[in-house]
């Protein structure tokens, strides 16, 4: 990795494995509408969560943006272990929407890979983001998913006050028996 981040435009830059990463977003962004559509009752965002849901969006965009100007690091043990990652990160988030699609709608998924994580999809694209900037050897794309990660971190709170205020002890249950993140232990704060 270089101190100075590559810009040049080309055919074969980090675009391309940008593609599966919004089409798998969107994706997960659909099957998450048509669960919840006409089911929010009475539960509204704050101010400031409402704005950082949407904030969630510019380290994503700008990332998008880059990759267009983000050369792959062709030839590289950089490409071969990034691009390892990614694909697993690919696998990770379209098993995970599976499962979300497949569960029915007015219980908490508890199956597939949601036994091991909460978040599986995010656990995904953190990965598939982060595949992508190793491929491509760039610490201001990795930067970038950092930025994401913690902003995605600060949302997080508001989607499982959702949850619980929905599907309640069912919810809470599985909350206290699921870690938010693979490998990183629950606390014991209930």
């Amino acid at each position: 990795m270089s101190l100075i981040p590559a810009f040049e435009l080309g055919l074969l830059n980090a675009w391309i494995l940008t593609i599966p990463i919004i089409i798998i977003s969107f994706s997960d962004m659909g099957a998450t509408a048509s669960r919840e559509s006409g089911k929010e009752g009475d539960f509204k965002l704050t101010k400031k969560e409402n704005r950082t849901a949407n904030a969630i969006f510019i380290p994503m965009v700008i990332s998008w943006i880059y990759t267009v100007f983000l050369p792959l690091q062709l030839d590289s043990m950089w490409l071969y272990s990034g691009f390892t990652i990614f694909l697993f990160g690919v696998v990770f988030t379209i098993t995970a929407i599976i499962n979300f699609a497949t569960s029915p709608k007015n219980e908490v998924i508890t199956k597939g890979l949601y036994r091991f994580t909460r978040n599986p999809a995010y656990i995904g694209l953190i990965l598939m983001h982060t595949g992508l900037g190793i491929t491509c050897a760039s610490w201001l794309y990795l930067l970038l998913t950092l930025v994401f990660l913690i902003m995605l971190k600060t949302v997080l709170p508001s989607e499982e006050r959702y949850l619980l205020h929905r599907y309640e002890d069912e919810y809470l249950n599985y909350k206290n028996r699921t870690p938010r993140w693979i490998g990183i232990p629950k606390s014991e704060k209930k």
